[in-house]
């Protein structure tokens, strides 16, 4: 059987690189079960010259549609055939229409390790319908400083989220329009007030950006929309069913809080999540998912999957993500798929 040999991606983050392998089995798991075309079989940890592997082997050799796929791995860095002791390496061809400072560059304190982000989101579309090649609309509902709305554009998709932070919405805002300016892409932008009964009830950013002029006159464009304001006014914001995937990284309760609704900060997440399922389940597409992680501490798996499910969405079985990230953070993932 064609055997194959996958580069671990050095990680920044030496914690997370310690869990690196073991979620990129996982991950490749789900591919190998969602979207590749050819079954994988015997995963393995392996040391060649040195250096951390992923090995498996598939039923039939590699084609060229599954290694465009593999490509994509969040901790992909290069890909082989094994031939007895040789590695013959194979063209590697990933989605990413970007350069990958957009992930990179912005450094600051509670940042998702952009690894993971990447992760979270293959596995939530490859839950889907939707291919991970397609043109999608990724919402993140609890947006931050737009670390996954990032990794939606870099693949090519529209990116949409919600923040009730002010401060986090300044700086990805500034950071964005910055970042184009820079690159000289042509594009629109603009930061508007949205009012209810002449009420403010939050701001919205709206861009729209294309790599090139000529991109831009034929329609060629990628959108980007965000929203400061409360989660649990998002339908205020969007319509029902405008979303293909959510993907979003619940609040810790360590560094900061998680706002339930009632004003206070809670240190569980669940008591954010259990309000807004049911807004985020409106505004997902029939065959859609969700795709959550959250510190384990801060409530079981058992219970977001009840809270999940009395959204009306279909929890999804994964293999095992969970992961330590530091003494008061164990972090895993959630998939929803709505029927």
């Amino acid at each position: 059987m064609p055997r194959y040999a996958l580069l671990i991606l050095p990680a920044f983050n030496r914690v997370y690189g310690e869990s690196a392998v073991r979620l990129t089995l996982a991950e490749l798991a789900f591919f190998g079960r969602r979207a590749l075309e050819t079954e994988v079989s015997d995963l393995g940890e392996s040391v060649i010259g040195g250096l951390p592997y992923v090995t498996f082997e598939t039923a039939a050799p590699l084609g060229a549609g599954d290694v465009a796929l593999l490509s994509n791995l969040s901790s992909v860095y290069a890909l082989y055939g094994i031939e007895g002791e040789l590695l013959r390496p194979l063209t590697v061809s990933p989605l990413d229409r970007l350069s990958s400072d957009l992930i990179t560059i912005q450094k600051y304190a509670g940042k998702t390790n952009e690894h993971f982000t990447k992760l979270l989101l293959n596995v939530t579309v490859l839950a889907s319908d939707r291919r991970l090649d397609e043109r999608l609309s990724v919402f993140d509902p609890l947006c931050g400083r737009g670390t996954t709305l990032n990794q939606a554009l870099m693949y090519g998709y529209d990116a949409y989220g919600a923040d009730v932070d002010s401060k986090d919405f300044e700086a990805y805002t500034g950071f964005l329009k910055t970042w184009l300016k820079n690159k000289r892409f042509k594009h629109t932008a603009e930061t508007v007030p949205v009012r209810r009964e002449r009420a403010l009830v939050g701001r919205r950013l709206n861009i729209s950006f294309s790599r090139s002029k000529e991109e831009f006159k034929s329609g060629d464009t990628q959108r980007v929309s965000v929203v400061n304001a409360d989660t649990l006014r998002s339908r205020e914001f969007f319509k029902p069913r405008s979303f293909d995937v959510l993907v979003t990284d619940a609040p810790y309760g360590v560094q900061h809080g998680s706002r339930g609704g009632g004003g206070g900060l809670s240190r569980s997440p669940l008591e954010l999540i259990r309000k807004a399922a049911p807004v985020w389940a409106e505004l997902l597409r029939p065959g859609g998912a969700l795709g959550i992680s959250w510190n384990t501490y801060g409530g079981t798996r058992d219970d977001l999957a009840e809270i999940l499910a009395k959204a009306g969405l279909d929890v999804v079985d994964l293999p095992d993500f969970e992961h330590w990230v530091d003494q008061a953070i164990v972090r895993d993932i959630m998939v929803a798929r709505k029927p």
